[in-house]
């Protein structure tokens, strides 16, 4: 192998940083920013996510309360345009790195075989 294994992961994040789904991402990440309202919801959102996924990882149970809330949360970032083109595009970026995630990690997959 000619190139080091390195350079190949820097021509990847490379391709990434240049994919029609990382630009459009980047864009509406940046709308959202720009726009105080629109980032305060997005921010309160995605600290309403965090704070819930901690529990979870800890073990806690979700209250019936912090459920409701995060249901109404839900609701204002899908009416939301702006917002809710930011999550698709984060969801096409998901995707996207998740199936690079498969494709880099098949030759450990061949050796020790598929984890279901």
């Amino acid at each position: 192998m000619a190139e080091n294994i390195y350079d190949y992961a820097y021509d990847l994040e490379k391709a990434l940083r240049d994919h029609p789904d990382f630009v459009e991402l980047k864009n509406m990440y940046d709308e959202v920013n720009n726009d105080p309202s629109s980032k305060q919801l997005f921010d309160n959102f995605r600290n309403m996510q965090l704070e819930l996924q901690q529990k979870q990882m800890t073990g806690q149970q979700i209250t019936e309360e912090e459920a409701q809330k995060a249901q109404q949360q839900v609701q204002l970032v899908q009416q939301h345009e702006t917002i809710s083109k930011l999550m698709a595009a984060e969801q096409r970026m998901s995707q996207l790195i998740q199936d690079i995630n498969k494709i880099v990690t098949k030759p450990l997959e061949d050796l020790y075989g598929s984890p279901e």
